[in-house]
């Protein structure tokens, strides 16, 4: 975990607004094009990305409390857990305990925080990784927390989507979409589009 990274959010702060999505995953989740997604797909919803290199769960705590809590969000995405496949190997109950302790730690600043828990991806069918996701999915369950399954990677093509979304424009229903997009959907262009997955 980098400490300019977490300055570089602590400045981003001062200017965000509060409430809104936030991303609070790890490396691979640093660079999600969110300007460009919310344009392409007339997303109104606030959205921050406060991913951070290499962050395991027990820094995530460190990480929501210096780069989230700030922001006061509605929702948080948590996609963590990739940097903790090693203790997770030796000891999945610590894994499950500290995942855990970060739920209860944001819910801790507003109970009224929705969670969400998001698999990792495994596209290759990791064994490990597919062990894991099976306790994520647990955990989410057990702490009444949504879980988005993007572990098949199953790449959507966001040209496609775009031109379904243009025919719903076309017949005057986007307003009710985009403001009230299903949890999914929006993991679904987060998380699995072309450009996100290229980073």
């Amino acid at each position: 975990m980098e400490s300019r990274e977490l300055n570089r959010y602590f400045s981003l702060n001062q200017l965000a607004g509060k409430g809104g999505t936030v991303i609070l995953g790890g490396t691979e989740d640093r660079n999600i094009p969110l300007c460009e997604l919310k344009q392409a797909f007339e997303l109104e919803d606030d959205l921050y990305n406060r991913s951070v290199t290499g962050v395991s769960v027990e820094q995530a705590v460190e990480v929501y409390d210096a780069c989230v809590a700030p922001l006061s969000p509605d929702t948080v995405l948590l996609h963590i857990g990739e940097a903790d496949l090693p203790l997770f190997e030796k000891n999945a109950a610590a894994f499950d305990d500290a995942y855990r302790r970060l739920i209860a730690h944001i819910r801790s600043f507003n109970k009224k925080c929705r969670v969400v828990v998001i698999a990792l991806r495994n596209p290759a069918k990791a064994p490990l990784v597919a062990e894991m996701n099976k306790h994520l999915k647990y955990l989410a369950e057990s702490e009444r927390c949504d879980f988005g399954d993007i572990s098949g990677r199953v790449v959507w093509n966001p040209v496609e989507t775009k031109e379904v979304f243009s025919f719903v424009n076309t017949i005057g229903l986007t307003g009710a979409l985009r403001n009230n997009r299903p949890i999914y959907d929006l993991i679904k262009i987060l998380f699995c589009c072309e450009p996100a997955l290229a980073s």
